[in-house]
């Protein structure tokens, strides 16, 4: 896949060129071009999703000035929901999904990759708080925030009259 067809759209150009450097090496020897097979919210794939994500994450960083491990932010982010599984099938263990998968999805991603340990946390904790335990990492709280702002808008996309 042509790494020109990702729409990024609100990155610097220099912070555009680490960030797709970084997308381009996830990518490599891994299944995550793989989660193109499974839907994350409405009509958005989960590896569309998490590369949504690990955008917004990284804007939110740059915008407001908060010194990140800006390679960390990134690959947690785009990790983040590195479970590798249709959710949406009907099954006893895919009705708690949304309290489950942030496990899966990083002993997925400890299969495929070496994680730092912010971006383990960043896996771990990215669904507080509906999960009990939050990020203990700046990465952590800002995936958090742009985890919740992507999801909310691929969720209501399809449901309104006008274009999110």
């Amino acid at each position: 896949m042509n790494l020109d067809n990702i729409g990024i759209k609100r990155l610097p150009h220099d912070k555009e060129k680490i960030f797709r450097r970084i997308l381009s090496e996830i990518r490599l020897d891994s299944r995550f071009d793989s989660m193109t097979n499974f839907i994350q919210h409405g009509d958005t794939t989960v590896r569309e999703h998490c590369i949504h994500v690990a955008e917004t994450a990284y804007f939110i960083a740059i915008k407001f000035g908060i010194d990140v491990d800006e390679e960390a932010l990134i690959r947690g982010a785009l990790l983040h929901d590195y479970f590798l599984y249709d959710w949406h099938e009907k099954s006893a263990a895919n009705m708690i999904h949304g309290f489950t998968h942030p496990r899966k999805a990083y002993n997925k991603a400890k299969e495929d990759f070496v994680l730092s340990r912010v971006e383990a946390d960043m896996i771990i904790h990215h669904m507080f708080p509906l999960t009990p335990n939050h990020p203990k990492t700046k990465e952590g709280a800002i995936l958090c925030i742009a985890d919740k702002l992507c999801a909310t808008g691929e969720t209501i996309r399809g449901k309104l009259p006008w274009r999110v």
